[in-house]
């Protein structure tokens, strides 16, 4: 890289850092580790992961980044409460939680479906986190959209100043919080000499995407995008991307417009759908976390790497030589349920006698 193309980016992270309202949760930046047992074992790819997983707020997970802009903006708004919504054992909710209870803000986490019997993972967190809960009494995920907004105007009849966050916190707002983490992992590839070929990345509702999206773009990096598609079809989340993309550009008053074929999306690893652990994923949690112990999550980062060592060993990425996962967080998946999904043999006794 010569030294003009940097000065240029840093211009250009400096300029467009000022614009983006930030109330910071946490400390950053966030490890940047190479995989190196793991590498070993990959042939021709050199793999390294962004640990957002390690996100030192809230339990980790990188929605801390776009709640970290969004908090800004409710309170510059004045309002006095939080309403999101998501599945019991959504990240992002529990995120949100944490991020009310630092503010001194209530908070209303809106869920699909009926309660549920056994309160763990993160819906026993988010409890603890003083939460208020609605369920929506619909199983189909997209009935919390609905719910978030009439959970809001009620709160409005009571007198109370909600800030509305959109299921995953999928929003154009949020969206600038991942920008910054483009613009982090950039000048951390500059400080530890690596330079990327692809990033990998796990994709839900689209906001993590399309602040990565935008971000690359802005800095003109030759960073290809592998992501892979845990909920919807990829056609969908695609567009649903682009169009994130898009509205988070028009915030940093640029007159951009992204299209679905700029945001490719690998399909085939969802499994039996959104939040239910396949075992492709569970092989794969099991492959990184016996050979690296870093523990991937299964409804996010786990399918995504399977997806991740499916292509390897198809040889879909034989011209990415570095390669970073981002690893998004997750990990109170593992104290929900009781984790038959793992499909665990049980670990040898040592006798001492």
């Amino acid at each position: 890289m010569n030294t003009h193309q940097h000065l240029d980016r840093s211009v250009v992270i400096e300029r467009v850092a000022a614009q983006i309202p930030r109330h910071t949760l946490a400390h950053y930046p966030t490890p940047l580790m190479r995989a190196n047992r793991l590498t070993e074992s990959l042939g021709n790819t050199e793999l390294w992961f962004k640990r957002d997983d390690l996100i030192s707020f809230g339990l980790g997970g990188n929605k801390i980044r776009g709640l970290e802009v969004m908090l800004a903006e409710a309170l510059a708004l004045n309002a006095d409460c939080l309403v999101t919504g998501a599945g019991v054992q959504s990240n992002h909710v529990r995120a949100t939680a944490a991020t009310a209870a630092h503010a001194g803000l209530r908070c209303t986490a809106v869920y699909w479906g009926k309660p549920p019997a056994a309160m763990d993972g993160n819906y026993r967190l988010t409890s603890m986190l003083n939460a208020q809960f609605h369920f929506t009494g619909d199983d189909d995920r997209a009935s919390v959209d609905t719910h978030i907004h009439r959970v809001a105007a009620k709160l409005r009849e009571q007198g109370h100043r909600p800030y509305e966050i959109p299921r995953g916190g999928a929003c154009a707002m949020g969206v600038l919080g991942h920008v910054l983490a483009v613009f982090e992992l950039y000048q951390q590839c500059l400080s530890q000499g690596v330079e990327p070929d692809a990033i990998i990345l796990a994709v839900g509702s689209g906001g993590t995407y399309a602040g990565w999206l935008l971000g690359i773009r802005l800095l003109n990096l030759p960073w290809k995008m592998l992501c892979y598609t845990v909920s919807r079809e990829p056609e969908q989340v695609s567009l649903q991307v682009a169009d994130l993309a898009t509205q988070a550009a028009a915030l940093l008053k640029l007159d951009w417009t992204f299209c679905a074929e700029d945001a490719p999306v690998f399909g085939g690893f969802i499994g039996q759908g959104y939040g239910i652990p396949s075992l492709e994923a569970a092989e794969a949690i099991k492959q990184i976390g016996r050979s690296e112990g870093i523990l991937l999550d299964p409804v996010y980062t786990g399918k995504a790497m399977a997806g991740f060592l499916y292509g390897l060993q198809n040889k879909q990425f034989e011209q990415h030589k570095k390669i970073i996962f981002v690893h998004t967080g997750g990990e109170p998946a593992f104290f929900a349920g009781n984790g038959d999904w793992l499909n665990s043999s049980p670990t040898e006794t040592v006798k001492l006698s």
